[in-house]
This record gives C-alpha cells, sequence and structure tokens, in this order.
C-alpha cells in the first residue's frame, strides 16, 4: 500500500504537482521510499524526547523528499502500550497549527488499512480528506478488508464531505483477480482505478530505498504508476 502510494505521489511530483504526505501507519514506512532513507522520526517519537508536541519545530518533523516532497510520519506508541490512533490526531493538530498545508496542491494521508481504531480514522472523520482510495489485490482477505473500510466511509460519508475515490488492485498473481477486484468495486457502486500489474523491479528499487519513478523511471512499472497519478 504505501510503494504504491509513494510511487503514485513520485509520478503526480513529476506533473508538476505540490505534495505532504502524511504517515499515519505506526510502521512509519510511509515516506521512506521518496526520502531514500530508513524510516524517518515521527511527531511521537520526537514529541517523546522533547517533553511535548508544544516542544517541536516544523522542521523537526517535515521532511523534504524526491523533488520537493513534504513528509511527515506520525508514528505511533511501542506496541501493546497506549494508543496508536492517537499519533495521527496529535500529527495532524501540530501540523495545521504551524502552516504545513500551505502551498499545497495534495495531501496524502497513508492510513494502515486494518482499521479498527477510531485514532487512524481522523483524516476521514474530521474533514481532513476528500477522497479516499484503497489500495488492495485480489485475494479473499484484501477483498474482506476492502468491503469493510468501504462500511467505515459510508459512516462518516453524511457527516464528513468524503468519498470513495475507487479501489486500486496492486496485483498478486491469484486466480481472476482482475474479475473479482471489479466485481467488488461494482457492488461498492465505485470503479476500480488501475490495476498495477505485478514487477519484480518495485522489490529491487525499494532495496535501494527508491521508487520505481526514481529508480527507472523509463520501465513499464514506471509508466503504470505514471498512468495511475494522471488519473
Amino acid at each position: 500500500k504505501s510503494t504504491t502510494s509513494q510511487n503514485t505521489l513520485a509520478a503526480l511530483v513529476d506533473l508538476g504537482q505540490k505534495i505532504l504526505i502524511v504517515g499515519c501507519d505506526p510502521k512509519a514506512d510511509s515516506t521512506r521510499l521518496i526520502l531514500n532513507a530508513k524510516a524517518q522520526d515521527t511527531v511521537l517519537h520526537l514529541a517523546a524526547q522533547e517533553g511535548s508536541v508544544e516542544d517541536l519545530e516544523l522542521e523537526d518533523v517535515l521532511k523534504a523528499g524526491y523533488k520537493g516532497i513534504k513528509c511527515v510520519e506520525s508514528g505511533g506508541p511501542e506496541p501493546g502500550v497506549g494508543c496508536a490512533g492517537r499519533g495521527v490526531i496529535t500529527s495532524i493538530n501540530f501540523l495545521e497549527e504551524n502552516g504545513a498545508y500551505d502551498d499545497v496542491d495534495y495531501v496524502s494521508y497513508d492510513v494502515l488499512g486494518d482499521v479498527v481504531c477510531g485514532g487512524f480514522a481522523m483524516p476521514i472523520r474530521e474533514n481532513k480528506a476528500q477522497e479516499i482510495y484503497i489500495v488492495m489485490s485480489g485475494e479473499m482477505m484484501a477483498l474482506y478488508a476492502a468491503n469493510n473500510i468501504a462500511k467505515g466511509i459510508l459512516k462518516y460519508a453524511h457527516s464528513g464531505g468524503v468519498r470513495l475515490g475507487g479501489l486500486i488492485c496492486n496485483e498478486r498473481q491469484t486466480d481472476r483477480e482482475l474479475d473479482l477486484s471489479e466485481a467488488l468495486a461494482a457492488r461498492l457502486n465505485s470503479k476500480l482505478i488501475h490495476f498495477v500489474p505485478r514487477d519484480n523491479i518495485v522489490q529491487h528499487a525499494e532495496l535501494r530505498k527508491m521508487t520505481v519513478i526514481q529508480y527507472a523511471p523509463d520501465s513499464k512499472q514506471a509508466g503504470e504508476y505514471r498512468a495511475l497519478a494522471e488519473k
């Protein structure tokens, strides 16, 4: 999911858009390929070091990556301690108060798929996000999870202005994957925006902490991500 998101955003920035990524996953891997680095320091981690979020400066948490994409990771507590969704809420409030959203065309919230906790749903709930794209595969559990996320979106669609932009399928080369993905999209009254074929070049780029757009801009796979970005 994070790989697809970062490759698509790298393609978008190539089209001349200004982008901010807010990683909302405790694993803090939503910006790695854009920064060509290991996971960046998270808002929660830095706040714990400094004493509180109020002691942080925007430049402490906001890093510029590929072609100036702004990157922030909200992070989360150690496993089994505290509430991970809280990190998302804290981060977004901090970013808003410190002007991180000024002069940006797109803000991408990279939210983990098994939304079990209201904190992670904050970008949806509080009207921070306008469109949600679900990255899934044609495997049964992925389809099940995508359906569950769609149910969650429906809950907030009436109160907020958020809608399901569509599904993006990351091919896993299972049987009838395209058919199943299109069938789910139809059942949800949505559409399959793009079917991203499986290609080992994605792993090659990841090992070098890069997006395919940066690592192999002329490859067929980079073309797939560009096509997705243009949609």
